[in-house]
């Protein structure tokens, strides 16, 4: 080849050079080529991956059976009432059939149309499981997109209990991680949503056997549908807190999963790296706890089973109500007042508000009257303005303590009742009935699962579903429950 053309070429391989140094000095920072997933990542992927086929501890399958069938209960009930009623319509609307159970009706759906219609009624209602340490809900969009998964595939009880089990590990652990009080309190977005739509991809991603590899896509699909913000606080129908606590992330949830499965590929770590998950929802979190005592300290323990059907921040004035009325008989009539002093945090979220089980003053004065708080009673709107209830109504007193603010989030209590004598009467609970510093004992679950179900399913189907729930293990195909969640 000449002189000249050796040049040529040279200047044509520097132009070449020149102009892909230039495209590359366009494409923003840390998309410029794909990084390795990080230690945590290789980390976290490898036990979602690794679950399905991972033997539970004994006393954590019965944890595990004692929410499952909870939330099933917290679906049934939810079905009465107006989320679960707009949910069942939603439903009815653009069913077109599919090969997943829609609860509590004669429908089916898609996977993701079950998992979010189901979702939604477990979450019509103050019934369903919570989480303090990450303030989330798990149950009310873990086990719906589980169950509808698992519908799908076709899976036995075992590995249900195992994704339902991942699905509390993983979601509640991203709002630990955030630090979840604080987050919740000040960055304006919802630690329910967060934690459950990440709860409920593991658990969906667990039941369609994803591998490693196609965790870490599933966990970067399912951080860019994360959403949710406070503003669910103001709506006062409850419709708005079912979509954002659970039918918007176990759909979300849902969705992640199949993409993947179906042959989505994506970023490797969205938890690294540029414009990362936690660079845009929560800068200074600890990210060590996502994968903090994986195995050995499983969430779903943790998670707090309600003995009333009413909302988490008065589960404990009722205990406290429960304990004095065991050592006293109170005659309404006889009562001049009745202090509750909660956190500053619970307090406004039950102070006065528009829906009776999540009233904490209207609750106490039905309590007081029952000397029990049933699941009827709680959602007994009419009853907001029985004249009886109003006059114990105006007895009570919610004052937020700043000494139980520094208990957050343990959810203490102390109620003083005192009597037209001057004698007071005072209980403070420090371990609500159904944390794990005081389980509910199954029985008291079951008793709880059957009232909530007998109602819309008859007696005889909800101890059939009961019995195929608490033996899940036996399950060779979770289909099978269909017949038992619908009615007749």
């Amino acid at each position: 080849m000449a002189t000249r053309d050796i040049c040529m070429v040279g200047r044509r391989k520097l132009l070449i050079q020149a102009c892909i140094a230039l495209a590359v000095a366009a494409i923003p920072k840390g998309v410029r080529a794909a990084s390795a997933p990080s230690s945590m990542m290789l980390e976290l992927s490898a036990y979602l991956a690794d679950a399905a086929n991972r033997p539970l501890p004994a006393e954590v399958i019965e944890k595990a059976k004692q929410h499952i069938l909870d939330t099933f209960a917290a679906m049934v009930s939810g079905s009465l009432l107006p989320p679960g009623i707009g949910a069942l319509n939603y439903a009815r609307a653009g069913a077109t059939g599919g090969e997943a159970t829609i609860v509590a009706s004669t429908l089916t759906a898609s996977p993701v149309e079950a998992a979010f219609v189901n979702a939604m009624l477990a979450q019509s209602d103050e019934t369903d499981d919570s989480n303090e340490f990450s303030q989330s809900h798990p149950g009310c969009a873990i086990v719906p997109a589980a169950f509808a998964m698992s519908e799908k595939f076709g899976v036995d009880g075992s590995r249900f209990l195992r994704a339902v089990t991942l699905g509390y590990d993983i979601g509640p652990r991203v709002t630990i991680s955030f630090g979840a009080l604080d987050f919740r309190n000040n960055s304006h977005k919802s630690t329910h949503a967060i934690a459950e739509v990440f709860g409920s991809a593991a658990a969906a991603g667990c039941v369609a056997g994803l591998g490693a590899q196609q965790m870490r896509w599933l966990l970067d699909y399912t951080a860019q549908q994360s959403a949710g913000i406070g503003a669910w606080t103001r709506d006062t129908q409850h419709m708005e807190k079912a979509f954002v606590f659970a039918g918007m992330p176990a759909k979300n949830g849902m969705m992640s999963a199949l993409l993947v499965h179906s042959g989505f590929t994506g970023i490797d770590d969205i938890f690294s790296g540029a414009d990362n998950y936690f660079l845009a929802y929560a800068p200074n979190a600890n990210r060590d706890e996502l994968t903090k005592d994986l195995g050995t300290r499983y969430e779903i323990v943790r998670t707090n089973i309600k003995k009333w059907a009413v909302g988490s921040p008065i589960q404990a004035p009722l205990d406290a109500m429960d304990n004095i009325f065991t050592k006293h008989e109170i005659d309404p009539a006889n009562v001049r007042s009745i202090v509750v002093r909660v956190a500053h945090t619970e307090a406004r979220i039950v102070d006065n508000r528009e829906i009776p089980d999540i009233c904490l003053q209207h609750m106490v004065a039905v309590m007081l009257l029952d000397k029990t708080v049933t699941f009827q009673a709680a959602h007994d709107k009419a009853r907001m303005s029985d004249p009886d209830v109003l006059r114990i109504r105006a007895k009570v007193q919610l004052i937020p303590s700043d000494e139980l603010e520094t208990l957050e989030p343990a959810r203490h209590a102390i109620v003083e009742i005192t009597l037209n004598d001057g004698t007071v009467l005072t209980d403070h609970v420090a371990q609500v009935r159904g944390t794990a510093e005081n389980p509910m004992a199954r029985g008291e679950v079951v008793r709880k699962a059957t009232d909530l179900m007998g109602p819309v399913l008859g007696r005889a189907n909800s101890a059939g579903l009961i019995e195929r729930l608490m033996t899940l293990e036996k399950s060779n195909d979770l289909r099978g429950l269909r017949p038992f969640l619908q009615k007749a």
